[in-house]
């Protein structure tokens, strides 16, 4: 756990809080863009890494606690019996992770910043609201982790829900009380909002149907907008890979067998409901106004099958610690796309 921990201070030092820089790029100077951007990632993409190393925690506990059973929800890798101290452990190694995060941010990020009484900044007009889409996939993911190493001690349903499906929205809420307080950014009602759906989604479910039978999924492809603003999309892979909104899926993924536990309906597959945007090399649209040939941005609706992960039936713990990480992330399929515009496109293969 303490390796963990420091190795979780490492990643969230570089990815677990930013936001590409608001001001239209006519005020902004050269140098400070420069140095904003290589100090920053966007929240809801940096967090990425964040939940990878999240999702190293159930492996971890699971090696020390005891042995896990296969429940029938896609959170319930959970433990015979309440295992003593490893609900301990597990608040430990969280609360380390998200003060050391937060020491982490307070030095990196707000350092340049002055301190001042808590106000409230409006960015919900901002990169047409996939930001937003990036706290609730967050909020919703880091519950879910928090969810499954409770449950993995053997605590009660409701206290699992109620503890661990709150980490996500506890950090989060955290990390925008810094905000707050800091010259340069600000509270935002509208983060809050997201990492409340995507807690709430998360929570409710557990509380009505005790299983996800909608989840929250993240696909990421390349996108040609970065190399129209690499300094603030990002310039190698991995930056991309973060940054640049235009290249990111946010998913609502059903289960139908869910709803009827019968039929002949696969109990794996899933219908999946995407939502991205593209156009973007700015936060609002009327910053692009100075990029030569600047394509207008509009936002796409996806409808696409998925593959529930965590219904694939194994007897290899391993392989069943390997499917719950990977359930993530959206998998590669055929896809619909309709766009704002009108347009209507089929892609043989989307991520």
């Amino acid at each position: 756990i303490k390796i963990g921990i420091r190795f979780a201070l490492v990643l969230c030092t570089l990815s677990c809080k930013g936001r590409p820089f608001q001001l239209p790029w006519s005020r902004c100077s050269k140098l400070n863009v420069q140095r904003w951007t290589k100090k920053t990632l966007n929240f809801g993409k940096g967090c990425i890494l964040l939940w990878f190393f999240c999702s190293l925690t159930p492996k971890v506990i699971q090696g020390q606690a005891g042995e896990p059973v296969l429940g029938h929800d896609s959170t319930s890798l959970t433990l015979k019996g309440s295992i003593p101290g490893c609900r301990v452990a597990v608040a430990a190694a969280s609360g380390g992770i998200m003060l050391g995060t937060y020491l982490a941010l307070d030095k990196v990020w707000y350092a340049q910043y002055d301190r001042e009484a808590l106000h409230v900044f409006d960015d919900a007009g901002e990169w047409e609201q996939m930001d937003k889409a990036g706290h609730l996939f967050s909020a919703y993911s880091l519950g879910r982790w928090g969810h499954a190493g409770w449950r993995m001690c053997g605590s009660r349903a409701k206290e699992s829900i109620f503890i661990g499906g709150s980490f996500g929205f506890l950090f989060l809420t955290g990390v925008e009380l810094l905000d707050g307080t800091s010259s340069g950014w600000g509270f935002s009602w509208s983060d809050m909002a997201a990492n409340a759906l995507g807690t709430g989604l998360f929570m409710g479910q557990e509380l009505g149907w005790n299983e996800q039978r909608f989840q929250v999924k993240l696909s990421v492809h390349l996108s040609d907008y970065a190399a129209r603003r690499p300094d603030l999309l990002g310039e190698g892979l991995g930056e991309r890979v973060l940054k640049d909104y235009n290249g990111q899926t946010i998913w609502l993924s059903a289960n139908p067998w869910s709803f009827g536990k019968q039929g002949a309906f696969p109990k794996w597959l899933n219908i999946a409901f995407g939502y991205g945007a593209e156009g973007m090399v700015s936060a609002f649209r009327y910053e692009q106004d100075p990029i030569p040939d600047a394509d207008p941005r509009y936002r796409q609706f996806y409808l696409s099958p998925d593959i529930d992960l965590t219904k694939i039936r194994t007897r290899s713990k391993l392989l069943r610690s390997v499917l719950f990480v990977l359930n993530g992330i959206k998998i590669p399929m055929p896809a619909l796309e309709v766009r704002s515009t009108g347009k209507v496109v089929g892609h043989w293969l989307y991520f």
